[in-house]
């Protein structure tokens, strides 16, 4: 299977008050027709090095790849106040995102197993999404926070950041501060992941990251109770630039669906 057997569509996603999400879909050439998987890849925050304009565009590549290696319709797209795609940085509109790429990814493949990858920032909100979804058979998540505490306690600096790289770009934004300031406590992705027990879920994290502590990604596998916790040696934040951690990745992904675990879709 290659990447040139399969078909890359773009898209746009419908997402919560009336932002529009712009992504790109690829749909495996080799997929079965009764019994298919697909995966969504969600990007990270963006920083001084990848702004917003230009966060989550190398996913595609990793779309083909996973279509290309497991035979996987595959999905990315840009969050809100990412890449193309309409509205400004809000963690809960994040989550919103998030499962708006979930159904729209089922609704065009009619995938029978769904799964979430998601780097960063994008694995806790994944999570989060997911584990009130029940269509979504499991989890990957690879440098993500267990809570976003950090953020809360500067909201400040974290608004004064969003705007440097280009996530927050109208300067009215938001019009509800103390409601934006709010979301930061309560987006956790670690009550998240005690909801998803029922669900495989891969804990992935650099043994050198020094953006998110060793201690998120225990918390995250603990809450859990049957997570698949792997460090991978002297491996910084940007997993998604780590070989290994992509290979694991894929390896992880592709066992899941050779074992059967997860749901079986939406009944």
């Amino acid at each position: 299977m290659t990447s040139d057997d399969n078909e890359l569509e773009e898209v746009t996603v419908q997402s919560s008050d009336g932002v529009q999400l712009v992504g790109n879909l690829v749909v495996s050439s080799s997929a079965e027709q009764t019994k298919s998987s697909a995966v969504l890849l969600l990007h990270g925050f963006p920083s001084r090095d990848v702004i917003a304009d230009r966060i989550g565009g190398d996913m595609v590549e990793l779309c083909h790849r996973v279509a290309g290696e497991l035979g996987w319709h595959a999905l990315t797209v840009r969050f809100r106040g990412c890449g193309s795609s309409t509205g400004e940085f809000s963690l809960a509109g994040w989550v919103d995102d998030a499962s708006a790429a979930m159904r729209f990814l089922q609704s065009e493949t009619n995938a029978t197993n769904l799964w979430v990858a998601g780097f960063g920032t994008g694995g806790s909100v994944g999570l989060v999404a997911a584990a009130d979804n029940p269509s979504i058979s499991g989890v990957a998540m690879a440098a993500s926070p267990a809570d976003f505490d950090d953020w809360a306690e500067r909201p400040d600096r974290l608004m004064a950041h969003a705007r440097e790289v280009g996530a927050v770009k109208s300067s009215s934004f938001p019009a509800d501060r103390n409601r934006w300031e709010s979301e930061l406590r309560e987006v956790r992705a670690v009550q998240a992941a005690e909801r998803f027990t029922d669900r495989p879920l891969l804990v992935l994290h650099g043994s050198e990251d020094d953006a998110v502590p060793h201690f998120d990604a225990r918390m995250l596998a603990d809450a859990h109770g049957a997570a698949d916790l792997r460090f991978v040696q002297g491996g910084g934040h940007q997993l998604r630039h780590d070989p290994r951690a992509i290979a694991v990745l894929i390896g992880w992904l592709g066992r899941q669906s050779t074992q059967g675990s997860g749901t079986e879709g939406p009944n």
